[in-house]
Parts: structure tokens; sequence; C-alpha cells
């Protein structure tokens, strides 16, 4: 791959810790805006250099404790927002604090039967929080105002949300959300792979459905009413944690880019072009008869199974020599029996990387695909950003950018970091979020200078141009 070296403008500072960065054009202006959604329930937007509050819903938000994966999460407005003034939010609901779906920590024995087949029971009562899908409009004075609530889900624990996790197709015109499996570690109750399961998949939303039923509180599609089932339909499942989906025109077709956070060996980018998404009211009736589902066109990325290439794998110390370890196969039947049907990464990057010319991951935080020209090494590419690469322990923390290309033979391809300039100087930067502008002709990194999101204001966002 090509060496390739930018620098990192900044565009805002002093931020709380950014979750979506994406550009719309207000209705009657005439140039975009870029809007900063922060994971406390911000929403700021920059028109010529001044920052202007859009939407604050921290009153709205779960409190958030230290690192935490919770909170507001998604942003995505509307084909016709110009028009309609339409936009969308996806956030972790104030007040909804639970036990959890487990009283200890997860991990799987291959050895034990019982950890493998683990059941979600009493989910009433048995669960995190709630998170919200939710549609607000702007009203003829320009203030934001909630319309409706899409989706109500609850959530066996606090992490793998997701993130950037509300995104509208340019191919369908749909919302797409993108959720991850529920979280704790392993998906301890296979819910990424259970066609019935609302975590764990990416899941297509018709908007412009309108229904009188207001959703209720939910973790399966078969809890939904009927008329809410039919805006739904899933065009993927086995996904662990998912910073969102990118769009990339292709003469005309689109490839879709997805990342799945990795467990403890690889971080995976995903391409697909085609795709036959299954209405959720096929899924339902087809488990209410027991009959055969036939998920020819589905997409599978393998979790809980496969994590990338590989089998998902337990790692344990090796005794006598800590400096090394065994990788045990967590769950061998389930990676055999969906083995032909899974899809392969278009490209991944690992945890512990022998390779002296590749950075090792800690975790996957944005996809993005790069069609501008500023930066003609990148032009056509898909750009990812890593949260914390592994180095030096006692040199300050640093994210990184890298970047790799589409491959229609569906093989692995290469990736190759992208050298930036390093303006942090002693302080600590986690790469949080990517994001681009509406025509993709420009790259944007968000950067937090801890991992706690109640470490406020410590937040930067860059905008990734051109060196020299």
């Amino acid at each position: 791959m090509e060496e390739v070296s930018v620098n990192l403008q900044p565009v805002v500072h002093n931020l709380n810790l950014p979750t979506v960065i994406k550009s719309t054009i207000l209705p009657g202006d005439t140039v975009e805006s870029l809007f900063i959604a922060t994971q406390i329930g911000e929403i700021f937007y920059i028109r010529n250099g001044e920052i202007k509050t859009f939407l604050d819903i921290r009153s709205h938000i779960i409190e958030l404790d230290g690192y935490d994966e919770r909170g507001l999460l998604g942003l995505a407005f509307h084909p016709g927002f110009y028009y309609n003034g339409l936009f969308y939010i996806h956030y972790s609901v104030a007040g909804t604090d639970g036990p959890g779906a487990l009283s200890d920590s997860f991990e799987p024995d291959p050895c034990d039967p019982s950890t493998l087949n683990l059941e979600w029971t009493n989910r009433e009562t048995q669960y995190s929080h709630i998170n919200t899908i939710e549609e607000w409009g702007l009203q003829p004075d320009g203030r934001p105002q909630k319309r409706r609530t899409l989706l109500r889900i609850r959530r066996p624990f606090t992490n793998h949300n997701g993130v950037n996790n509300l995104n509208f197709s340019p191919e369908t015109g749909k919302l797409v959300f993108t959720d991850g499996d529920g979280g704790s570690g392993y998906d301890p109750f296979n819910l990424s792979q259970n066609n019935l399961e609302i975590a764990g998949k990416i899941i297509e939303i018709d908007v412009t459905i309108q229904t009188d039923t207001a959703p209720p509180v939910v973790t399966r599609f078969n809890e939904l009413p009927e008329p809410i089932q039919a805006t739904l339909s899933v065009m993927a499942k086995g996904v662990r944690n998912i910073p969102g989906i990118s769009y990339q025109r292709f003469y005309n077709q689109y490839i879709k880019y997805v990342g799945n956070v990795g467990q403890d060996l690889v971080e995976s980018i995903f391409s697909f072009v085609h795709y036959n998404p299954i209405p959720v009211t096929q899924l339902v009736q087809v488990a209410s008869t027991e009959s055969s589902l036939n998920e020819a066109g589905m997409i599978n990325f393998g979790w809980r199974a496969w994590e990338g290439t590989f089998p998902t794998s337990i790692l344990r110390d090796c005794a006598g020599d800590g400096s090394l370890d065994e990788k045990v196969m967590a769950y061998y039947k389930e990676a055999v029996k969906i083995s032909t049907n899974r899809l392969s990464p278009l490209t991944e990057y690992f945890h512990q990387d022998p390779r002296t010319d590749k950075f090792e991951a800690t975790a996957l935080t944005g996809v993005q695909a790069y069609m501008g020209t500023r930066i003609p090494a990148l032009t056509g590419t898909v750009v990812f950003s890593e949260l914390s690469k592994k180095g030096n322990p006692d040199a300050p923390t640093r994210g990184t950018l890298a970047y790799t290309r589409y491959r229609p033979d569906g093989k692995l391809n290469d990736f190759s970091e992208i050298k930036t300039n390093d303006p942090f100087k002693s302080d600590a930067a986690y790469y949080v979020s990517l994001g681009t502008n509406m025509d993709q002709s420009k790259i944007y990194v968000g950067v937090y200078g801890s991992m706690k999101v109640t470490d406020y204001n410590q937040g930067t966002v860059f905008e990734v141009v051109a060196s020299g």
C-alpha cells in the first residue's frame, strides 16, 4: 500500500466526547454546516467558523459513569432534510438503569456446555438500560421538536450499543440502524445470530411508513406490534459492535463498508455490494411456524463464532511463560455451522502483530469512504480510525488512521497506516470517531484526551488535510 502522510487541522476544541461527525445543509441555507454530537447529549453545528448549539438533550441521557459506551450515539439527517427538517437520534434514556443480565463477568468455557448455551431470562427486570430511536423535526422558527419514537430497546449490558449508528442509505432512502450485540464479552446469549433478536443486527427502517402505534420497550422483533414490524427489515447479522456504515458510489452501485470491533484478536472491516434484506414480518412468521428461512443474500459477519477470519478464541497465558499464550476455540461447533454462510472481511488488523510495519490494535472506532481529491493517494479508498494503538507504555496514548481499498474479488486486502503530524504534545489522544461531509470529499476525526466521558471538555475535531 502507498505511504500517505496527512496533517490534522483543528476545527473545534474543548468539546465533550464526539460520537457523530457529519454535515448537512440547513433549510433555507446555501452552504453545508458541520454537525457534531457528543456522548453526553449535545449537538453542535459549525457554519463559517462559528459554533452554535443545535440541540441539547443532556437531561434525556442516562447518567454516564467514567468509561461508558452509552449516551447519545446516533444522528442522521433525512435525505429531504433541507425541505422537511426531519432528523433522527439514538440515545440511552435517563432513569432506565437496571442491574444487568448477568451478575458476573462472562467467559465461555468449551469444557462446560452450560456456559455455551446461556439464555437471557427475566428480561423485564434483568437488563442494563433502554435505548431509543426518535424522529425530530424543525419547527417554523427553526427550533427542533420531537415528533415520534420509532423504537425502544432494552439492553442486557452497558456496552456494545454501537456508535454513529444511524445513517440514511443513498441506495434505498431508508434509515439504517447498526446495532451492537448487547454487550458483555463473547455475546453470552448469542443474540447476534438469533434472527428474532434486535441486538447484533443491521436494520433498515422505512421512515415513510407512519404508524399510530407507540412502540413498547422490547428486545425481540416478535414483541413489536405488526405495524412497526412492517417498517423494519434485517440486512445483516453477526455484529459484535459497530461504528456505523459508509456508502461509496461505484458507477451505478454502492459499496457498503462496516467495521466489527474485535474481542481479543482482530479488528475487521467488511465490504459488500449486493444483499437481500429480509422483512421482519417474515422473520417473525418463520419463527412462529418453526419453518426454515432462506437466508441467501442476508449478510452474516460471523460473530459470535467468528472474529474476522478467525474462529472466536479464548486467550490464556501459557503455564511457565507469561510472554506466551494459547488460543482455545470457544465456539467450535457454531463456527463450523456458519463457516460457509459468513462474509469474509475486506481487511483486518491485529491486537498482536509481529510485522514491524503494522500497528497493534485496541478498538476500531470509525470507517468512512473518501472520495475527495485533495489527498490524491486516498481517493476512492476507505479510511478507518483506531482508538489507541499499542506502543511504548511510557509514551502518551495515540490513536491512528489507516486505509485500504475495495477488492471486487472478495479476497483479504492489506492496509496501511496513515502518517499524521502530532499536534498533541504530551497529551493523550484517543481517536474516538470518524466522519465526512456530504459528498465524502473531506474526512474528520474526533479525538479525546481521556477514556472517561466524565472527564469533560477534552475533545477536538480535526479535518484530515494533505501534508505540505
